[in-house]
């Protein structure tokens, strides 16, 4: 397979990825999390990223057994010795991209993640509040709850 037709199969395949980053970070900043679209999401995601993988794997090969080094310099060089190092400097805009999305829906995985944690801790100190009286009723205790949530 020609190094020109391994970039065009990256690129679709970082398209992709792409588009599937951009609905995970629609999906994160709603109101209310769908979690079985979340687990579709992260499914074909890691179908598309395998698929990525093995054909890089297969661009680094062929790379190697044509002579030119390994890594980035490497790669660049043999795409301008096949006269595609517009569709490898594409490949590579396409693959930071997808990385500034990754990161982008990170933080809000981690946002999402510190404001459940406030929550649970607002309701563990709202239960420390209370007491029951031997009737069983609830009796709240004096003081103020945090209510910094």
């Amino acid at each position: 397979m020609s190094l020109a037709k391994l970039l065009q199969e990256q690129q679709q395949r970082l398209g992709g990825v792409i588009e599937l980053l951009q609905q995970e970070r629609a999906v994160l900043t709603n109101a209310e999390i769908d979690g079985s679209v979340l687990g579709k999401i992260a499914g074909h995601k890691q179908t598309l990223l395998a698929k990525l993988e093995a054909s890089e794997t297969l661009r680094q090969g062929v790379q190697q057994r044509l002579g030119y080094a390994s890594g980035a310099e490497g790669a660049r060089q043999a795409a301008a010795d096949a006269g595609c190092e517009s569709a490898w400097s594409h490949t590579l805009e396409l693959t930071r991209e997808a990385q500034r999305l990754n990161a982008l829906n990170g933080k809000l995985v981690k946002l999402r993640m510190e404001q459940n944690t406030r929550l649970l801790e607002y309701i563990h100190q709202a239960a420390e509040k209370t007491v029951y009286r031997a009737s069983g009723r609830v009796a709240a205790q004096s003081g103020r709850i945090n209510a910094s949530v």
